[in-house]
């Protein structure tokens, strides 16, 4: 088949013009969430360094060294997703922690299990 001059032109600008199957960076759940609601005290980059967050003592915790302190669900082991997901629903001061950190049950659960992986990741990245 033998394609003129303008249907070749015409080709490629619809080539050109629709995006590949796969081109775009996979979505990140929790991304969102974490940009709207946590980044202002824990930093864009998980540091602990927000805006909010860098007048406030103690300072928020710094995700990217991923020590999380608390057993929220008392199983011997601290940190845990479920630690996380407990702390960020319910707040770090029903474990002892500061009361800066804020309850966020109003997230609903699934958007909260979403961030933990997201939050977890900063870590991931410093590694880097």
């Amino acid at each position: 088949m033998r394609v003129g001059s303008t249907g070749l032109v015409v080709a490629l600008s619809l080539a050109l013009a629709v995006p590949a199957a796969g081109s775009e960076p996979p979505a990140q759940p929790g991304k969102q969430t974490y940009e709207d609601h946590c980044a202002l005290c824990h930093g864009p980059a998980g540091k602990g360094d927000g805006p909010v967050g860098l007048p406030v003592a103690p300072m928020p915790r710094d995700f990217s060294v991923g020590r999380f302190k608390f057993d929220a669900d008392s199983d011997g082991r601290t940190g845990t997703d479920h630690d996380l997901f407990l702390v960020i629903r319910d707040g770090a001061a029903e474990f002892g922690g500061s009361p800066l950190m804020a309850p966020w049950a109003a997230l609903g659960d699934e958007r909260i299990r979403e961030l933990i992986p997201y939050v977890r990741s900063f870590e991931k990245s410093a590694a880097r």
